[in-house]
């Protein structure tokens, strides 16, 4: 079987897993869905988590089998290998920087406050969220373009702002990343 192929099944395979879980697992192994309003608080369900993760899935599957068009020859490089370990040193800063650019601005910044008390009140539950998040995605614009740039920071940081305020603003108990861990 050729590589094209074999890329195809896998794509096909990968799309039928998730349509799977979607359609039949999900439904039957949560008990509340995606969203579960309780006396007027919306809140995230027990599926919101599994379904975005097997949406993400599904269109993995698809773009898996739109690459299978193209003919698969190529070995992985040494170019490729240094490649994806820069990628994974960009995400592991990120994550440092979500980690703990929060507790530090607040032991600099906030009044007497420990910041596992503060964890939950603006600024503070918001700050590891944009200088993490934010940063990651301005930092893998920039390293696609090979330059850092004015818009790609403005991109980062108004697509970090812009899960601040779809998933904050909208749950009352959801703690962003990492605030539930500290």
């Amino acid at each position: 079987m050729k590589a094209s192929h074999q890329t195809a099944l896998l794509g096909l395979c990968i799309i039928a897993l998730a349509g799977i879980a979607l359609l039949f697992w999900l439904p039957n192994d949560t008990v509340s869905g995606f969203v579960q309003s309780r006396r007027g608080r919306l809140s995230i369900g027990d599926a919101m988590a599994p379904g975005l993760a097997f949406g993400l899935m599904a269109l993995s599957g698809l773009l898996i089998l739109f690459k299978a068009r193209e003919a698969c020859t190529a070995l992985v490089t040494r170019h490729d290998v240094i490649f994806v370990l820069g990628l994974l040193g960009l995400v592991a800063v990120s994550f440092t920087l979500m980690r703990y650019s929060g507790p530090v601005l607040a032991g600099l910044f906030a009044d007497g406050g420990d910041y596992r008390a503060l964890r939950d009140t603006t600024p503070w539950k918001h700050l590891g969220f944009v200088f993490g998040g934010g940063g990651m995605v301005a930092a893998l614009i920039s390293w696609m373009e090979r330059r850092v740039t004015l818009r790609a920071v403005l991109i980062g940081f108004a697509a970090a702002i812009a899960l601040i305020l779809v998933f904050d603003a909208g749950f009352d108990d959801l703690l962003l990343p990492p605030n539930g861990d500290v």
